[in-house]
């Protein structure tokens, strides 16, 4: 493996040659030259590298020559590549698809947000390359649509994220479903013991491809970290977009939320962007991601799961507008920036509210993240944890203090004990009760008492006027 320094000495067929000479690649990455070999001897592969090393080239190349090499198209299903996102699998596709088009062979893609006519229509017409997410391909498994019986090769990108969004049953599912003898190659950014766990289950005889520490940044990335209150992180992203140096910038919000309220506030401020997250639909999705692509949109604002698969080359800038909560998503975020060689930037956030995760970011890439102080918004309350003068929670202390706040609301309601909650109409029937009441003596209770001992003493009986009953609206 060590002997390998151009992609001639890969010896790939000639249309793989081609097609990947017409793409601009001369040397291979470390786990291209590390894999691809391996791989083309028909070994399982467990490869661990980080997102921007070029893994998809790494085993879509030697897939596609294998099989070639073992017939070439049967009109059936022979390679399954099983992906967490629908950017993701899109883009594994169009990979699949440039480099092998100088084979008779066809792929398609299929994922949840999108009607499955169309992804039907495609499966009839037997494609040899299937690109899936793991709901549909279970979906169409389930009404008879998919045969897998005959994959060969099968590819499992991403695993640590397909485990954090909760597909490990899917998975699971589909390993049933595919044959025992295959050639598997198993991809994950980390490696924790739930996904070595998974790994073991799917790969024989594996070879290891590990490819920088996941505690790593890319050198080529300069990092920068700004305190800043949280009222004042929009401003701050206004005041860095006026610099034209930040040509194109992807910015990261911890929720879908959060990423529709800066999408708007940049737009609000004539600045080009759009939003992208399980939230919105694919063809919402597709339609930003293209946009962004093609220079339309300066600024796209993502969540961390829907960022999976963004690959666009000449991203300037990376902007953590909220610190992830998992510190392993700060090294994707930042990895977006310094592809293919490239430098690039990356600009983080850091409210009070926020100094936890910044201290786990800092201990996983081994080192403290420049501060940049010379900036109108600088805080110094933030760099201390505090928020409003006092120690600040973090955003799960926030949510964990409302979710009590809310069991004990309900508990007072089943036990009778509770208050109107201000601001409820029973709390505001209450209040004009009151203050039609008014106080002791004043002019409306005096006059009641008035004509009530007026009533009394000439015998009769007080006639009070009823108020007219409230229109249903019905």
């Amino acid at each position: 493996m060590s002997n390998v320094k151009t992609f001639s000495d890969l010896h790939l067929l000639k249309p793989l040659a081609i097609a990947v000479g017409q793409e601009g690649y001369k040397i291979p990455t470390p786990i291209q030259a590390q894999s691809i070999p391996e791989l083309l001897k028909g070994r399982d592969l467990l490869g661990c590298a980080q997102t921007g090393t070029g893994k998809t080239a790494a085993f879509a190349l030697p897939v596609l020559q294998n099989m070639q090499k073992s017939g070439g198209r049967k009109r059936s299903i022979r390679t399954l590549v099983l992906t967490p996102t629908r950017e993701l699998a899109a883009q594994i596709l169009e990979s699949f698809q440039t480099y092998g088009r100088g084979l008779r062979m066809t792929s398609t893609v299929i994922f949840g947000g999108v009607s499955q006519k169309a992804q039907e229509r495609a499966l009839k017409r037997g494609p040899d390359i299937l690109v899936a997410t793991p709901g549909r391909l279970l979906d169409l498994m389930n009404q008879k649509l998919i045969d897998l019986r005959h994959v060969e090769f099968f590819i499992l990108d991403e695993a640590d994220r397909m485990l954090d969004m909760g597909f490990i049953h899917d998975v699971r599912r589909v390993l049933d479903a595919v044959p025992e003898k295959r050639q598997t190659l198993f991809f994950s950014a980390t490696m924790p013991p739930a996904v070595a766990k998974l790994s073991q289950r799917m790969l024989t005889d594996p070879v290891r491809v590990d490819v920088a520490p996941k505690t790593m940044t890319a050198d080529r990335i300069a990092q920068t970290l700004m305190f800043v209150d949280k009222g004042d992180k929009r401003k701050l992203l206004e005041m860095l977009l006026m610099d034209s140096s930040i040509q194109r910038a992807l910015v990261f919000s911890r929720t879908k939320h959060g990423a529709d309220r800066i999408t708007r506030d940049l737009v609000r401020a004539d600045i080009a962007a759009g939003a992208i997250h399980g939230n919105k639909s694919q063809n919402a999705r597709t339609r930003a991601l293209a946009a962004f692509k093609n220079g339309k949109y300066r600024v796209l604002v993502a969540t961390d799961i829907a960022a999976r698969g963004i690959d666009v080359d000449g991203v300037s800038h990376v902007i953590n507008f909220d610190l992830p909560n998992e510190s392993e998503s700060y090294v994707h975020r930042i990895g977006r920036t310094a592809r293919a060689g490239k430098a690039g930037k990356a600009i983080s956030f850091c409210a009070g509210d926020e100094m936890g995760y910044l201290r786990e970011i800092q201990k996983l890439i081994k080192r403290k993240i420049p501060l940049d102080c010379d900036h109108s918004f600088h805080s110094e309350e933030a760099s201390h944890g505090m928020e409003n003068g006092a120690p600040a929670l973090s955003p799960a202390q926030k949510q964990s203090k409302a979710r009590a706040g809310q069991a004990r609301r309900r508990k007072e309601l089943k036990e009778g004990t509770a208050r109107p909650a201000r601001g409820s109409r029973q709390g505001q029937k209450g209040k004009a009760r009151r203050s039609q009441g008014g106080a002791k003596g004043g002019p409306k209770g005096g006059a009641r008492a008035t004509e009530s001992r007026g009533a009394i003493a000439s015998g009769g009986k007080s006639r009070r006027r009823r108020r007219p009953r409230r229109s249903s609206g019905i």
